[in-house]
């Protein structure tokens, strides 16, 4: 079908007209992106009772996602910089499509895992694709407000996703959560067609594959080591992905500081409101992601809560980030980045401390301030992070700028969920361990020990055993649920220290409300002889966001 969008954004004079609907598409489609992990927790348990999960198999459902989700954003927003923004959007909506579709169908391990892989290429295609387009088609003055609507989905998502699952899992399997992805994803690209201008990078140049190819490596070694490491022994896979990762970083970090037109330019780190933002949306997702994942397991497993009640009792933090975002979009203009982020970060850290109290008596509103405060400090900081980090790449880097972002995203959030979801197996099986050691057979001591899960499913398998007995049954429940409840508080600390310290890296490293120089982001190549990139394109091509404007202080440049 023809697009109704025809004209390339980069050859246009004025803002596009139509941006606030493109926006729409571009919180759509990165709405499926996140929601296909969130949705994913509630729908765990069913998909581990048809497919007899091991508590592997499960990590690595939901885990083959994350790692070329990782791994591939910075790449993938490169080439969609070269070649189309908004060829790169579609296709990526319809790789995640395919992906949803296979997922729905299988019945095998092995193949769900790598569905969830295909889901994960598509989404680092589409995650990128959304935020270059975004900074290319809205002018500066309204760049922070789409820029706050499209952080303010990703934290609806969190809530939406298991709401979604929920309400599918009442009558439908497992599948079902796959396969919703799919209508909307066929929505998302007729949107990206019809209301989304084409768009990409104006004299790009040649595309640095090396350094692609050693980001790649380097941040899919890590992520591999982080998820399998911590949850299943440092053996020889983690401890070589480790060092793979460590090497292949040294070997970027060297290669892009000679390379004349690198993936990333490396540099850019010593300028301080990119290195402090890109430091804040790593600490931040690090804390929230693994709080809100164990926060989910307790309501489910010791609460009680079905699927959709789970998922009805995580509205709460969808509506603290729109409240979050309105507030740093009336604030962060007059307050500055700094203050919003590092605000946004001490918040967080609260809300993850609040869940040191928890215990066996805690009911739900025990939860609802830890929501409340995570779900507001979302909206109130990682808006203005995300900017500023977008707002230090020039317009040939758009898609290599949302990489980076998502990428610190990405990777922050499974650093949280592996590292605290392994600090809180541990603490789970000892305390376990203290409470009903030698009073079960070894094997299915082992299996309580795996996961509150398997503890409960024990319970149950007691209940049923003529030599066992409800009593008995109800004794092993009560000591997984107090063993899981002193997990999570013993986690929610670490967690909350973790988080201390980041905001205060944070602090120290983002500038204050005036920024020096220095701190400001570099110039393109070219200006140092007094002209921009957009200055050697043609006026025909040139990209509206490096536009000159009068303004009644003279000339002034937008970007």
């Amino acid at each position: 079908m023809p697009s109704l969008a025809g004209t390339p954004e980069e050859k246009t004079t004025h803002p596009y007209p139509r941006r606030w609907w493109a926006l729409l598409v571009l919180c759509l489609s990165l709405l499926i992106v996140v929601m296909a992990n969130t949705s994913l927790i509630v729908a765990a348990p069913a998909m581990t009772a048809d497919l007899g999960l091991s508590s592997s198999d499960l990590q690595w459902v939901i885990d083959g996602y994350t790692v070329p989700y990782a791994a591939l954003m910075l790449v993938l927003g490169a080439i969609g910089d070269k070649y189309s923004r908004r060829g790169a959007l579609v296709t990526g909506l319809v790789l995640f499509a395919g992906g949803s579709v296979m997922g729905s169908l299988v019945d095998r391990t092995e193949l769900v895992i790598a569905a969830r892989a295909v889901m994960g290429v598509g989404a680092a295609v589409v995650m990128p694709a959304t935020l270059s387009l975004l900074v290319a088609i809205f002018p500066r003055e309204e760049r922070a407000r789409a820029i706050t609507a499209w952080t303010a989905t990703s934290g609806l998502a969190i809530a939406v996703g298991p709401l979604v699952a929920g309400w599918l899992l009442k009558d439908h399997a497992w599948g079902s959560t796959f396969l919703i992805n799919v209508p909307i994803a066929v929505v998302a690209v007729l949107g990206a067609l019809t209301l989304v201008p084409p768009s990409k990078a104006a004299g790009m140049g040649r595309i640095d594959y090396v350094g692609g190819l050693l980001s790649i490596v380097s941040v899919g070694s890590l992520v591999y080591a982080t998820i399998e490491g911590p949850h299943f022994g440092w053996g020889v896979g983690p401890v070589t992905a480790a060092v793979v990762a460590g090497v292949g970083l040294a070997a970027f970090v060297a290669w892009e500081l000679r390379h004349p037109r690198p993936m990333l330019d490396v540099r850019r780190f010593a300028q301080r409101p990119f290195s402090g933002s890109m430091l804040a949306v790593l600490f931040f997702f690090f804390g929230t992601f693994g709080a809100i994942y164990y926060s989910t397991q307790f309501l489910q497993f010791v609460l009680g809560y079905d699927a959709l009640e789970t998922g009805v009792r995580l509205l709460p933090l969808a509506g603290a980030v729109f409240a979050g975002a309105v507030a740093t979009g009336r604030l962060t203009p007059k307050l500055g980045v700094k203050a919003m982020v590092g605000s946004g970060m001490v918040i967080g850290t609260v809300g993850v401390l609040l869940l040191t109290r928890i215990d066996t008596g805690s009911a739900y509103t025990d939860f609802l301030a830890p929501m409340l405060l995570l779900g507001f400090a979302i909206g109130l900081s990682v808006s203005p992070a995300t900017d500023t980090i977008m707002g230090s790449f020039p317009e040939s880097e758009l898609g290599v700028g949302g990489g980076a972002n998502d990428t610190a995203l990405e990777l922050g959030g499974s650093l949280g969920i592996a590292v605290l979801g392994s600090l809180l197996g541990t603490a789970y099986r000892d305390e376990l361990t203290d409470l009903v050691g030698g009073r079960l057979p070894a094997a299915a001591m082992q299996a309580a020990q795996d996961s509150v899960g398997g503890g409960l499913a024990v319970a149950q398998r007691i209940a049923q055993d003529p030599s066992g007995g409800p009593r008995q049954a109800q004794a092993l429940a009560d000591a997984v649920h107090q063993a899981f409840a002193h997990g999570v508080a013993q986690t929610s600390l670490i967690g909350g220290v973790i988080m201390a310290a980041g905001t205060l890296i944070v602090l120290a490293v983002l500038p204050g409300h005036r920024a020096t120089a220095a701190d400001r982001p570099a110039p393109d190549a070219d200006e140092t002889t007094g002209e921009t990139a957009a200055d050697n394109v043609d006026p025909e091509n040139r990209a509206e966001p490096n536009e000159t404007e009068t303004t009644p202080a003279g000339p002034t440049r937008r970007r």
